[in-house]
């Protein structure tokens, strides 16, 4: 598919991430635009596929337009803007003391998210994206990468939804609608793998990048942590007993972030204890 080409003097800079920049158009205040760093290509072009058929599946998320270019070489996915949107993580960072009920409204996305049974002729399994990522990674050992593969497969098979890199700061609400956004790793599989996303995002992240990346402190993401875990798997059910379950998925994070950042994470490594 070929890129749309476009201008970037007609879209006005409203913030960055750790994969971009996003933009409103000057003019259509309905259009919103989200440019990769450069060298990215394949990248947002696979993300607007996805997101298409995501959309396409009724889940809730913002419609996905053009695959465009802009003059310097940057890529990127033009969408339908969400007007007055705010992400789970700005706002709890804007008011901690909601951080229970925030929790809670995101883990009922989650549970209905994962209610929805997919196509498996249309969207990636998390098993095979994972076996994938961790065939290219040069910084396990093959004795590692044995075990670790081991405990991907032996995970049960499920055809549930998987957001793919679910986070606070990857959900999204605008009133009383809410949204899921960044759908680059959207896949299917069992819940598991994208709770330990929202746990490493609670416990594993530093105190500096948490309060970058998602605007709060790491005491108040654990407190994000706890909530969810509560609301999500209800209240009964021992925070410790859910933990040692998850966190070996959490560890897998691992493999998604050392693709990213081409270097090795040992801060995540610990996770990965009952699995190595």
């Amino acid at each position: 598919m070929d890129p749309i080409r476009i201008d970037i003097n007609d879209y006005e800079y409203a913030g960055g991430g750790s994969n971009g920049e996003s933009y409103h158009h000057r003019a259509r205040p309905d259009v919103m635009l989200k440019l990769y760093l450069p060298g990215k290509i394949r990248q947002p072009l696979d993300e607007m596929l996805t997101a298409r058929k995501v959309f396409q599946a009724g889940i809730a998320t913002p419609e996905p337009g053009d695959y465009v270019v802009t003059a310097d070489g940057r890529y990127g996915i033009r969408f339908r803007r969400i007007p007055d949107k705010k992400s789970y993580a700005r706002a709890v960072g804007d008011d901690p003391a909601l951080v229970a009920e925030y929790a809670a409204e995101f883990a009922s996305m989650c549970r209905e998210l994962h209610s929805i049974q997919l196509d498996t002729q249309q969207f990636e399994s998390v098993k095979d994206r994972y076996c994938r990522m961790l065939a290219d990674n040069p910084f396990f050992t093959t004795t590692e990468k044995d075990k670790l593969v081991r405990f991907i497969i032996d995970t049960p098979d499920s055809r549930t939804a998987l957001h793919g890199d679910l986070h606070f700061g990857n959900a999204i609400f605008s009133g009383e609608k809410r949204y899921f956004i960044d759908l680059g790793d959207f896949c299917y599989g069992h819940p598991f793998f994208d709770l330990g996303m929202v746990y490493s995002t609670g416990r594993l992240n530093s105190e500096d990048y948490t309060r970058e990346a998602f605007h709060m402190d790491g005491v108040t993401a654990s407190r994000f942590w706890e909530a969810f875990a509560a609301a999500y798997f209800g209240a009964d059910r021992p925070l410790k007993e859910i933990e040692e379950e998850i966190r070996p998925y959490a560890g897998l994070k691992t493999i998604m972030i050392e693709r990213d950042t081409r270097r090795p994470m040992p801060e995540f490594r610990a996770a990965l204890k009952t699995i190595l």
